[in-house]
């Protein structure tokens, strides 16, 4: 299915959110929705009938700030947390508690490696060291060591310049594979866009189920040029410049 030939009654978009469609920043709260970004995905998921979900590490709420009643559906923490619909619920996946002594020697490795930062998930936890890039073999062999020991119920997961740890089973792919069940998107062929190595399980799991995945660095070169793709495939009225 070639991208620039996607029929829109017939596709779903499911987009990844940091790197994809907006750029990478110094922290999660620092990014910038860029002028045009949600006028365009409006457009987009009214011409595809609704199916348009964003699909991302950050939490539900997180992406609702950023993108407030724009994609018909969300899923967070890479698959734990998932809405199917605009005022919908939002089912969790069953997971493995994380334990406590994880979070306390977490907290006292950031705290002896200054730049890096813990970030709290309800799956899991992130560390992360763009800031002291350093640490990224110390802040590895830790995590590694914590879920060694578990029998495959987490892992450590790479991302953009830090470590995750989450629950084993529940991921991107996971993901679109439960929203492709529900409409609007029952019936459709999923195109998947991401960035990063969370987003390879989306990917995966578009195209086995008949869709296409595309890569920021290999298919768009940057989330600029993805989102003037995304801008084309509806492009706005043009004006009468009439009042």
């Amino acid at each position: 299915m070639s991208r620039e030939h996607l029929p829109l009654d017939r596709v779903a978009f499911l987009f990844d959110f940091d790197g994809t469609l907006v750029d990478i920043a110094p922290t999660p709260e620092s990014v910038v929705v860029p002028p045009g970004l949600k006028e365009a995905l409006v457009r987009l998921r009214d011409a595809c009938g609704g199916a348009l979900a964003v699909i991302s590490g950050r939490p539900i709420d997180q992406v609702d700030h950023f993108l407030p009643n724009i994609p018909f559906a969300v899923a967070g923490e890479h698959g734990i947390a998932i809405r199917h619909r605009p005022d919908g619920p939002i089912e969790r996946a069953a997971l493995p508690a994380v334990p406590s002594e994880w979070i306390r020697q977490a907290q006292d490795l950031v705290a002896s490696f200054p730049g890096t930062r813990l970030e709290r998930k309800v799956g899991g936890f992130v560390l992360h060291y763009r800031a002291a890039p350093e640490a990224q073999g110390q802040l590895k062999k830790a995590a590694d060591a914590w879920v060694e020991p578990t029998g495959g119920q987490f892992h450590v997961q790479a991302a953009k310049m830090a470590w995750e740890i989450r629950p084993a089973g529940v991921d991107k792919g996971y993901a679109v594979e439960v929203l492709m069940e529900d409409a609007p998107f029952a019936g459709r062929r999923p195109v998947f866009v991401g960035d990063d190595v969370t987003d390879e399980d989306g990917i995966r799991e578009a195209v086995r189920l008949g869709g296409a995945g595309y890569r920021i660095g290999t298919d768009f070169p940057t989330p600029a040029a993805f989102r003037a793709w995304i801008a084309s495939l509806v492009p706005a009225p043009a004006s009468t410049g009439k009042e």
